[in-house]
């Protein structure tokens, strides 16, 4: 029986030729991500064991994003935490605030990690980096600890879905709609520690935004991490960022591997999708029911790119938000705000009467820039729709895309984004 992509890296990193599906591993790290929530605590479990030590500083890379600046004493002591153990244990690659961002879209940027290698951080949203052809996992902050202090994790071998998409997208449909209508079909659990490595003709025609937005939700499905297979986009995306084929290892899934579950998805009848609360998996086309919104957010690490940002401008220029919706758009790292700055986008944003604000993780997990409050009901770019995920219990949290975010804080409810033309008129008209 052949391997997986994934079990392959696994395989390598642990010295074994072949692996199994439930067998347990001890696996090399190439890289720990940390940053200032869950990295402190893994530093007091090595402080209070007296193991207070790094395998690799130059293996370990630092950003704080959740809740920088700090926006109490609470935050900003966890981030001189991460500041001062930076500095003490001589953290090569440390991004501040200022020169950096949310952390898995600086990292897919920097021209440090790369295919065939494997990543873990005390975040759920680590397998992002999935799009880069690596095993990028998030973990507790026991393995964190554990990582940072070894650079080894164990794993069990995690069974694999196949996630094939073929066929044309349709205009107004993004990966976020593709990867929401891929959860509503198999349920917040249906990927349950399971690799979702996506492959097909559309997946291959994905820049890698498009790929990074795919990886990144597989915890939506309940799983271990996503993977796209390196292709001629992957080493193009790389080799702009100094990172030059020959200097990483690329895998495929063998013919014969063996594959847990396998979802077909036909992309020319995928349309713009919906969750409703308060579970990614309550997917619905968009438009479907007029829902009036108070709080329309564009950013986290699944869709503050400048592809994202730039889908939004499509539908705001000439526009303005409606009346009584906020509208807020956070750009995912500082190098994005500075681009979306010189293509005008910052302009347009303002302009339709939308805040912009720092790059950070901010709303999407409820600690700042656009908390909600009581019975606010917002439509959100971000992954997570759980009750009190962005604030008060009692808001309602609706998942889209960035597009079909824009067209719903100009329209007021939740809209078809097909229906906003992008030299400013309406579909209809």
């Amino acid at each position: 029986m052949g391997m997986t992509i994934s079990e392959k890296i696994l395989a390598a990193h642990s010295g074994h030729a072949h692996v199994v599906p439930g067998q347990l591993t001890e696996c090399t790290t190439d890289w720990v991500l940390c940053h200032e929530i869950t990295t402190p605590a893994a530093l007091r479990m090595l402080e209070e064991r007296g193991m207070d030590k790094v395998f690799d500083p130059s293996k370990i890379v630092a950003i704080p994003d959740h809740s920088v600046p700090a926006m109490n004493i609470k935050a900003a002591k966890m981030y001189q935490k991460l500041k001062s153990w930076v500095k003490e244990k001589g953290i090569e690659h440390f991004y501040d605030v200022g020169r950096g961002g949310i952390a898995h879209v600086v990292l897919e940027n920097t021209g440090l990690v790369k295919p065939g290698q494997t990543l873990v951080s005390g975040d759920s949203h680590t397998c992002n980096a999935g799009a880069l052809g690596m095993f990028a996992t998030g973990v507790g902050s026991t393995d964190l600890a554990g990582a940072i202090y070894a650079g080894r994790v164990w794993f069990k071998i995690p069974e694999t879905m196949l996630i094939r998409v073929t066929g044309e997208i349709q205009p107004g449909v993004t990966p976020k709609d593709i990867v929401l209508e891929v959860i509503k079909r198999i349920g917040a659990d249906g990927a349950n520690y399971m690799v979702m490595e996506w492959v097909g003709d559309t997946i291959d025609r994905l820049d890698m935004e498009g790929r990074f937005t795919l990886t990144n939700m597989a915890i939506e499905a309940g799983g271990k991490t996503g993977i796209v297979a390196v292709d001629d986009t992957t080493r193009a995306y790389l080799s702009a960022r100094g990172i030059e084929a020959g200097t990483y290892t690329e895998y495929t899934s063998d013919p014969d591997a063996n594959y847990k579950v396998v979802i077909d998805i036909d992309a020319s009848k995928v349309e713009p999708t919906v969750a409703y609360p308060h579970i990614p998996s309550n997917g619905r086309v968009a438009g479907s029911d007029k829902i009036a919104v108070t709080h329309a957010y564009v950013g986290s690490c699944t869709n503050g790119r400048i592809g994202d940002l730039r889908d939004v401008a499509r539908i705001l220029k000439g526009r303005k938000v409606a009346e009584g919706v906020q509208m807020i758009v956070v750009p995912a790292t500082q190098a994005i705000w500075k681009q979306a700055a010189q293509e005008g986008l910052m302009e347009i944003f303002v302009d339709a009467g939308a805040s912009v604000s720092y790059p950070s993780c901010g709303a999407c997990l409820g600690m700042h820039s656009g908390v909600l409050g009581p019975d606010d009901v917002c439509i959100s770019s971000t992954n997570r729709n759980f009750v009190g995920r962005m604030g008060d219990p009692t808001a309602q949290i609706y998942l889209a895309s960035p597009a079909t975010v824009a067209a719903s804080a100009v329209a007021g409810f939740i809209a078809d984004p097909r229906a906003y033309n992008a030299d400013g008129s309406n579909a209809a008209d």
